[in-house]
């Protein structure tokens, strides 16, 4: 008896990404055999005609739209309306694309940026709605939101299958190191190894380090989103003792400075993840230490 994913043509856009290339990966080890992924040179996916022309080549039954426009606090800060636009144009656009052709199903990867800024820990799906998020991200977390208000009314008035999952921070090997982009966890990966290497004797970090966040490696987060695919029609940490920990894994020994005139971003965030687990089955599965040592050594032995 052949698997859910067997001759199923799946789309997945920005599939050669970070957080793409953990569910292509998966999706082959499922036995998928045909996995499509619509690179932006030939697709832009921001226009009516990318996405038009990506349905029409690639003929998909289902739909994962992982592509992005993202980056941490200071590119949301520097590129709002970049990231409100070209974010909310790719998902509007997939969607009522994908119901015009029939697609069978649409799964859209929305943000944890979504949540209002002052949400009750852990954040549950109900809280979605309670408050405007926090300023420095929120045109990016507004345009992932309206991709669960379009898959709501969608299949209330289509019935089209569109699933919306909202991901926490996400970290791993394959991450994005680019310090005018990344995001905190890369970023403080690339400081502590620069330093220990130049020999410095501190690094500078933004905020307090009071925030916290919880992160999800993102092998973990690619399986959940395939048991979500296929069924469904971990711990917070302060930014002060994240820094500490990467300064420790990486042997920097040196001081932190930490720079208070830069915005801490949202105070707290932490999922509630029950419905996840009762749903669909899912459970992270790599300890977060296990998780940053093996970024640690990827990133040292790729980044050249």
């Amino acid at each position: 008896m052949g698997g859910y994913f067997d001759d199923r043509r799946v789309v997945v856009t920005g599939g050669a990404g970070f957080l793409g290339r953990y569910v292509v990966a998966g999706l082959r080890r499922r036995g998928t055999r045909h996995i499509h992924v619509p690179r932006s040179a030939e697709y832009d996916l921001v226009s009516l005609d990318g996405v038009v022309r990506m349905y029409k080549d690639m003929k998909p039954d289902l739909v994962i739209h992982l592509a992005a426009v993202v980056g941490g606090i200071g590119a949301n800060r520097a590129h709002p309306g970049e990231f409100f636009y070209k974010n909310r144009m790719m998902g509007v656009q997939l969607i009522e694309q994908g119901r015009l052709r029939g697609l069978e199903k649409l799964v859209a990867i929305g943000t944890v940026c979504s949540y209002p800024k002052f949400t009750p820990v852990p954040f549950r799906e109900e809280d979605l709605w309670n408050g405007y998020p926090e300023e420095t991200n929120a045109p990016y977390g507004l345009a992932k939101k309206m991709l669960l208000v379009q898959s709501q009314a969608y299949r209330q008035e289509y019935g089209f299958n569109s699933v919306f999952l909202l991901p926490v921070n996400l970290y791993g090997p394959g991450d994005n190191f680019d310090p005018t982009s990344s995001h905190v966890i890369p970023a403080l990966i690339k400081k502590c190894v620069d330093a220990v290497e130049s020999g410095a004797e501190e690094i500078e970090c933004w905020g307090t380090g009071a925030a916290s966040r919880e992160f999800l490696y993102a092998a973990d987060a690619a399986e959940g989103i395939l048991l979500a695919t296929e069924y469904y029609n971990g711990a917070e940490i302060t930014i002060r003792e994240l820094v500490e920990t990467i300064a420790r894994l990486t042997g920097f020994r040196g001081r932190i400075r930490w720079d208070s005139s830069q915005p801490d971003g949202q105070p707290r965030r932490r999922l509630d993840v029950s419905k996840a687990k009762a749903y669909f089955g899912f459970e992270a599965h790599t300890s977060f230490e296990d998780g940053l040592q093996a970024t640690i050594d990827w990133y040292r032995a790729n980044r050249r």
